[in-house]
């Protein structure tokens, strides 16, 4: 119950900060499959999520901090690739520079996990 809490308010925390974040640098979102990236957007997703999914077995069975480390690389695999593609394809936009901070929030986030899931405990026991 307490990971569902977490999940939603994360959600909408994450959702007004990109507001707010936008709103500080006037970025008008878009997206790359209005432009000509389209497919090299999909493609590049679907490859990276094909080799995480098939790499998942081998670290799964591995100590927590591998398994930190695991995802701490897909999302920089993912958000990395998704700031280069808006940088490239997106020329008069600064979306890519919000994707960068939210790179690195979310890779400050996944290290801490330990004492934000500890945290969390603590406050609602």
């Amino acid at each position: 119950m307490r990971f569902l809490i977490l999940i939603i308010v994360l959600t909408i925390f994450l959702f007004f900060l990109e507001k707010i974040i936008n709103k500080l640098l006037g970025v008008e979102k878009k997206k790359i499959s209005e432009t000509s990236g389209k497919k090299v957007d999909k493609w590049g997703r679907g490859i990276i999520l094909v080799i995480f999914l098939c790499t998942l077995p081998f670290f799964v069975v591995q100590e927590t901090n591998v398994l930190k480390w695991y995802w701490m690389l897909y999302l920089t695999a993912l958000l990395g690739f998704q700031s280069i593609l808006e940088w490239k394809y997106l020329k008069n936009s600064k979306q890519y520079v919000t994707t960068l901070i939210f790179l690195i929030l979310g890779v400050i986030f996944l290290y801490n996990i330990k004492y934000v899931l500890q945290f969390l405990g603590e406050v609602v026991t």
